[in-house]
C-alpha cells in the first residue's frame, strides 16, 4: 500500500482481517533501518479478526526520503505517523481510534505520539520499546557537533552486493543480530537492484547522528502524559533488560503493564513469536 503524505508518501503492507467489518484498525511501526516486513511473522496471528497494516518509515523500504540535509528527526516521525493517522485512520477507515504495535524505534514514535494525541490511540503495545536513547545537557553541545560534522562529510560510497543472499549475510552479522532466516525475510524490501547487483534503498542519512537528544528529565516527563493504555512486551534477551533507569520510565507511565516474552530484540520476527503474539493479541483484543 501507499499512503500520500503532504510532504513525501509511506508505503506498506495490509493484512485484510478473517472476519467481515473488522473494528478498529491495528498499525504497526517498525525499528531502526527495518521496514515493515519486520511484522511479517506476527501480523498474520493479528489479523484473525483484525485489519493489520504495517507502514514503512520514512527513508526506509519504499517509503520517500527526507530531501538531502534534512535529517531524521524523530520528532518528525511523529508528525507522519500522526498525518497518517489523522488522514487515513480516522477519516478513510471509518473513524475508529486504531490500535498501535510498534518495535524499537517504532515504540518510541508510537509512545511520543499517543502522549500527545491520546484521544486518537485506542491501545499501545511497546515491543522491547520504552522511549529514547538519551544525552545529559552537558553532552548536547558534543553531539550537535558530531552530527553537523558527519552531515558534512557525507554518507561515504555505498555498498554493493552480488546478492540479496549476501546482503542478507551482512545484515545477520549486525549490531543487533537476525538469523538467516528472518535476515531474508527483512531485507528485500531494504534493496533495490543497480549496476553490479543490489544497494540498499535506505536512505544512507539514517546513519547520520541525531542532532539533538532528550535528557532522561525530559523522557520521564514525556512517558508521564501518557493516558493510553499501553503494555511493554520485554524480550528476555532484549536491548532494555539491563538498560539503567528502565524501571523509572515504566513506573512513570500510570497503569503500564509489563510482560516479559523469550528471545531478543526481534523476537516479533526471530524465532518463536507466537509469546509476542499472545501477549499482543490478549491486551488489544480488550473491549
Amino acid at each position: 500500500m501507499t499512503w500520500p503524505l503532504r510532504h513525501l508518501s509511506l508505503a506498506g503492507l495490509h493484512w485484510p482481517a478473517a472476519v467481515e467489518n473488522p473494528e478498529p484498525p491495528i498499525v504497526m511501526v517498525h525499528g531502526w533501518l527495518d521496514n515493515a516486513m519486520s511484522f511479517a511473522r506476527l501480523a498474520p496471528l493479528l489479523a484473525v479478526d483484525r485489519d493489520v497494516y504495517a507502514i514503512d518509515l520514512a527513508g526506509h523500504g519504499r517509503s520517500g526520503h527526507r530531501p538531502h540535509g534534512q535529517g531524521y528527526p524523530l520528532t518528525d516521525y511523529i508528525a507522519d505517523l500522526a498525518e497518517l493517522i489523522e488522514t487515513y485512520f480516522q477519516k478513510h477507515e471509518g473513524g475508529s481510534q486504531p490500535d498501535l504495535v510498534g518495535h524499537s524505534l517504532g515504540g518510541i514514535i508510537a509512545l511520543f505520539y499517543a502522549a500527545a494525541f491520546p484521544e486518537r490511540v485506542r491501545r499501545l503495545a511497546l515491543i522491547d520499546s520504552l522511549g529514547p536513547l538519551t544525552r545529559e545537557p552537558a553532552e548536547v553541545i558534543p553531539q550537535m557537533r558530531k552530527a553537523i560534522t558527519k552531515r558534512l562529510a557525507g554518507s561515504g560510497n555505498p555498498v554493493t552486493y552480488a546478492s540479496i543472499e549476501e546482503a542478507a549475510r551482512a545484515r545477520e552479522g549486525g549490531m543487533i543480530p537476525l538469523s538467516r532466516q528472518a535476515a531474508m525475510t527483512l531485507i528485500p524490501r531494504n534493496l533495490r537492484e543497480i549496476r553490479g547487483g543490489y544497494g540498499w534503498s535506505t536512505d544512507p542519512q539514517l546513519r547520520h547522528p541525531s542532532m539533538i537528544m532528550m535528557d532522561e528529565a525530559q523522557v520521564l516527563g514525556c512517558l508521564g502524559q501518557v493516558k493510553t493504555p499501553t503494555r511493554y512486551i520485554r524480550a528476555e534477551k532484549g536491548l532494555l533488560i539491563k538498560r539503567e533507569g528502565i524501571n523509572a520510565r515504566a513506573e512513570a507511565i500510570a497503569g503500564l503493564e509489563l510482560v516479559t516474552v523469550p528471545g531478543g530484540h526481534h523476537c516479533h520476527l526471530d524465532g518463536d513469536v507466537q509469546p509476542v503474539a499472545s501477549a499482543v493479541r490478549e491486551f488489544i483484543n480488550v473491549c
